[in-house]
């Protein structure tokens, strides 16, 4: 029968309207699901069918709906608000907490390559929080596109290393080194194109000839070639380019990880990043948009030095701007680092006391301060702007928009599964029943649903989601939804927050309160793996203690 998904029983409720444009919602809110959990409004029924009364034929199809990945439906009934369905709870618990709560197995087939490119790692200076964004971004990207099947190479190698240690510290998985042998025998072939593109021009030296500054090759006109190519999306302020060994040295680097996309799968098709494009490798530019101008340059040059087709498939995710609340003077990326570590160590001592002080919960704090700084710079939509409140009070162990409120959360599944299997060992408990043999009509409080229905029913689709990298109709910049992940974990430690402070999981040690008590350690168990799979994805380990 399989795993039930939201996308497979929409599919099937609007079929068996008859339509295949989306007619059917998903309620997700608390107090519509006490009545409903899928609604066709009586607008879009009054669309279809005359009168907007819908056939009795219809209705008693949709309330006999079923088929792989579909929800079974318990009843379908017309309302004011339109037609309603509430589907077969204790079933859709079965079918769903017999499946492991991670994304979903990756298809045999490999899923092509896309190289995510982060130019804020060629800056020379100390990284910059405008710097950060964009690599978190790209690490996370990383994350979620490797769980869908796709290969990723990640670009720039890492060279400084200062750098190196806040990445670290950072936890992002960046590589150190490229394995660039042969980027100077790169460099060398597109020097030589350089000298016969009819966009290049300083090439030669000779009399007459104006003198470039000593670090600049030549100039190549990138005016003249967007508008005979007739490309858009370009910002129209781009002109001349002076091209140096530098950017040479960056081109070379994207050209070495194409090649190694194209030797490594030459036959696959990106399809799960950019549908409409055959190709086996796809270049995803993650940049700042004080960067962007610079990155359109290089962009351009690209194209202009190498005919292959990989250069079409250049697209550029944009960051919006990083601000500060009040900033003294200008804070990098290490300061921010060291000044969060700071104040989430004295929230935690102020909550915990000298337990905080112990050096086992060093890694603890190290790990909170990590998901604070990858929340601030992630649950935002990653067009818009950031603004960073930098005082002591904006930092608290358990505000639950933060990321320490979610790895808290997650603490506390792992707190009562210790608790549990402690008192299974010592014979207070029996142990957990095969999921084939829970009762899951013992689960019936509102929370319990709403873990199940707007969680760990739709977590592999969010996950898919959030690895989308739709091609745009027109232009270069793309939209990717990377807050998805950080949205969804805020709100589900939320909601199960305040299940599990109105419930109590582990009652006493009666035989007539285990099926309740097995049942809910079973969603309980599903809940805490997929905390551990959405959080893998921002390279956050889940935490034993808070």
């Amino acid at each position: 029968e399989g795993r039930p998904g939201v996308a497979a029983t929409l599919r099937a409720l609007n079929g068996a309207l008859g339509r295949s444009a989306a007619l059917w919602i998903k309620e997700s809110g608390a107090r519509n699901l006490r009545h409903r959990d899928f609604l066709a409004p009586r607008a879009a029924l009054g669309a279809i069918f005359p009168d907007g009364q819908v056939p009795a034929d219809v209705v008693a199809g949709v309330a006999s709906l079923e088929g792989p990945g579909v929800l079974a439906v318990r009843g379908c009934q017309e309302t004011s608000a339109g037609l309603v369905v509430q589907v077969r709870r204790p079933e859709a618990f079965r079918r769903l907490l017999g499946f492991p709560s991670g994304p979903a197995p990756a298809s045999g087939a490999q899923q092509g390559w896309v190289v995510l490119h982060c130019p804020a790692l060629r800056d020379p200076a100390a990284l910059r929080l405008r710097h950060l964004r964009p690599l978190l971004l790209a690490d996370h990207l990383a994350q979620l596109l490797r769980a869908q099947g796709v290969s990723v190479c990640l670009v720039p190698a890492l060279a400084k290393e200062r750098s190196q240690k806040l990445l670290q510290q950072l936890r992002i998985d960046w590589p150190s080194s490229s394995g660039g042998l042969a980027l100077p025998d790169v460099v060398v072939a597109l020097k030589q194109a350089l000298g016969t593109s009819p966009y290049a021009t300083g090439c030669e030296e000779g009399p007459g000839k104006a003198a470039l500054p000593e670090d600049v090759i030549c100039k190549v006109h990138l005016k003249n070639f967007v508008e005979q190519q007739c490309l858009v999306g370009y910002d129209p302020n781009l002109d001349v380019l002076l091209v140096t060994e530098e950017k040479l040295r960056s081109l070379a680097e994207l050209q070495q990880a194409v090649l190694q996309c194209t030797v490594s799968y030459p036959m696959a098709l990106a399809a799960s990043c950019f549908p409409d494009i055959g190709s086996c490798c796809s270049i995803v530019h993650v940049v700042s948009c004080e960067e962007e101008f610079q990155q359109q340059q290089l962009d351009l040059l690209w194209r202009i030095l190498d005919p292959r087709a990989h250069k079409a498939l250049q697209k550029h995710l944009i960051c919006g701007p990083v601000k500060v609340t009040n900033p003294s003077s200008p804070i990098g990326a290490d300061q921010y680092f060291q000044l969060r570590r700071r104040q989430m160590y004295e929230a935690s001592v102020m909550k915990y006391g000298e337990l905080a002080q112990d050096e086992a919960w060093t890694e603890v704090i190290d790990t909170l301060t990590v998901a604070a700084i990858r929340f601030e710079m992630l649950s935002t939509a990653h067009r818009s702007q950031i603004t960073l409140d930098l005082e002591d009070s904006s930092i608290s162990t358990k505000g639950t928009k933060s990321g320490a409120f979610v790895m808290y959360n997650c603490a506390r599944l792992a707190t009562l599964f210790g608790t549990y299997q402690q008192a299974v060992e010592q014979g207070t408990y029996p142990p957990l029943p095969p999921a084939s043999e829970l009762k899951y009509s013992c689960l019936r409080e509102e929370g319990e649903w709403l873990l199940l229905f707007n969680y760990l029913l739709p977590f592999p689709e969010v996950l898919q989601q959030a690895a989308e990298l739709p091609v745009p109709t027109k232009g270069i910049r793309i939209t990717a939804s990377t807050e998805t992940v950080c949205k969804f974990l805020i709100q589900l430690s939320m909601d199960f927050s305040s299940y599990y402070n109105r419930v109590h999981v582990l009652g006493e040690p009666f035989p007539h309160l285990f099926d309740q008590m097995f049942a809910r350690l079973q969603l309980l168990g599903a809940v805490k793996d997929m905390f551990h799979s959405a959080l893998a994805t921002l390279h956050l380990p889940p935490l034993s203690q808070i």
